[in-house]
């Protein structure tokens, strides 16, 4: 515990933002970094509690009180060995990770939480800026040939822990750069690539081969991979975007949101934006862009709040984002006590540059004009009723509330249904659960193929960027097994680590 009164002296306190007329100029990320003074006083402010929380709201169990220890000691290097010894990229996480770390923690009963996610990025950065981040290749290799088809957190997680421990691994990318959802799925401004870029070259360098333009099923066969790898990891997400098919959803200007993130992402980066679409049910062979026109967002969560943020950035005429949910409540309620994960009100940055918010309000149409383009939604507001938890349960229809709103271009934000079925999965012919996942238990990560495993988003569904890195860390654990016949070489390395923590 760096100060044992820390969290009695100072208060949660966030880094500084570029003023939004500022950052609406440009796609760079533009959260700036603590003073050393400013990163002292927020990690001593962990209680070190007796039974720390924060643990057990981290899928990947982070060692939180240690590393605040550490950097409020102003000691990088253990710092970065204890964050390291959990998380492979805590780079990605300190980012875009919703920190459900920090609604466990303790302090957090009667104060605002530690800024865990801000002090974990910060350990990351310092660490790569001191040198301290070096490529660390295995002694030996094992002879095994592991191949991950995807290069996503989850794909990337099991790569790396998987070359750790010995065995030869290539990842397999169907776009033209590696990353997944993190390349083409978050905005610049949040994540910027070239932060994807250093990490992949580190494993590049620690052994792992990529190969992108690799759509297994489609330009590469799966039976060419079978006969040449011991093991093949799937970790090709959730990428099958729920529909909404209501009246006039043919119209041009509906589309799915990732359709136009994933373009900007591409102008970004100075590729075609038109270039290889992923989903293959889903090509798009026109710009979208949303200047001058009215945008809506259908969906209120993480995706459509990016949806916001580069609507703004190509300079729209106006953005409105629907949810058909209640407005949630700003703070815990009795429904919803620490330290479980409350549903509250999230204000993202792209909200704070500009958006109307609506919630309880559905959509009945999509509205046309002579040419099939879309020019309005047809919309109504929604009553709710809860449950006896609490949760919103059913709605009807506000009598006399139906009216149409000008729009222009629709973004479908309402999530991911499953992995994409039309390819390898359907060539394998792997059994899926009955929400359409590819089937494994969370125990083995084995799917009814002898030497095919899963992780991430294919497997458990949409879900968050650190349970990905997680299930992938874990899946390699269990594929490390199935290769050796025998404890995991992982859990021994991870358990030694530990022991040095400790």
């Amino acid at each position: 515990m760096g100060k044992p009164t820390g969290f009695m002296e100072f208060g949660r306190e966030l880094p500084g933002k570029r003023p939004v007329e500022e950052r609406l100029q440009h796609y760079n990320e533009f959260v700036e970094r603590y003073s050393e003074e400013k990163l002292n006083q927020q990690a001593s402010r962990c209680m070190n509690c007796g039974v720390p929380f924060c643990h057990n709201g981290c899928p990947l169990g982070n060692v939180i009180p240690e590393f605040n220890d550490a950097v409020y000691r102003k000691d990088w290097k253990e710092a970065y060995s204890i964050l390291s010894s959990t998380n492979n990229f805590p780079e990605f996480t300190g980012r875009i990770c919703p920190a459900p770390c920090e609604t466990a923690c303790v302090l957090g009963i009667n104060q605002p939480a530690i800024t865990i996610e801000e002090i974990e990025k910060h350990i990351i950065e310092i660490a790569f800026e001191q040198g301290l981040v070096q490529p660390q290749k295995p002694n030996l290799r094992t002879g095994k040939k592991v191949a991950v088809i995807g290069s996503g957190p989850a794909g990337l997680a099991a790569a790396a822990q998987l070359n750790a421990a010995g065995h030869s691994v290539t990842v397999f990318e169907r776009d033209d750069a590696a990353g997944g959802l993190l390349r083409y799925g978050i905005p610049d401004f949040k994540l910027e690539k070239w932060v994807i870029d250093r990490r992949v070259k580190l494993l590049e360098e620690e052994g792992v081969v990529f190969r992108l333009n690799a759509n297994v099923g489609v330009n590469v066969n799966v039976n060419d991979l079978f006969r040449e790898y011991h093991a093949l990891v799937l970790a090709g997400g959730s990428t099958a975007p729920r529909d909404l098919p209501v009246p006039g959803r043919e119209l041009k200007g509906v589309h799915f949101a990732m359709q136009f993130l994933k373009q900007q992402n591409k102008r970004n980066a100075q590729r075609d934006p038109l270039a290889q679409a992923t989903i293959e049910s889903n090509i798009v062979d026109f710009d979208i862009l949303a200047a001058g026109k009215n945008i809506v967002v259908i969906g209120g969560g993480d995706t459509g709040s990016d949806c916001v943020g580069t609507s703004n950035r190509q300079h729209a005429a106006s953005v409105t984002q629907f949810e058909l949910l209640p407005k949630p409540p700003e703070s815990r309620t009795s429904y919803m006590p620490w330290p479980t994960y409350p549903m509250t009100l999230k204000t993202s940055t792209s909200h704070e540059e500009g958006a109307n918010r609506q919630w309880a309000v559905a959509t009945k149409a999509f509205v046309g004009d002579e040419q099939g383009n879309l020019k309005a939604l047809r919309i109504v507001d929604l009553e709710w009723t809860a449950s006896a938890d609490g949760r919103p349960a059913k709605f009807t229809e506000k009598e006399g509330s139906e009216r149409e709103i000008p729009c222009e271009l629709a973004l479908l934000a309402m999530g991911f249904v499953h992995p994409q079925h039309e390819g390898l999965l359907q060539q394998l012919d792997l059994e899926l659960d009955e929400r359409g996942n590819v089937k494994a238990s969370e125990k083995t990560y084995h799917t009814n193929l002898q030497k095919v495993f899963t992780a991430g988003d294919m497997r458990r569904g949409q879900s968050l960027v650190v349970w990905a890195i997680s299930e992938g860390r874990e899946c390699a654990r269990k594929v490390d097994e199935f290769l050796m016949s025998g404890p995991s070489t992982l859990e021994t390395r991870d358990a030694c680590i530990q022991l040095q923590i400790g």
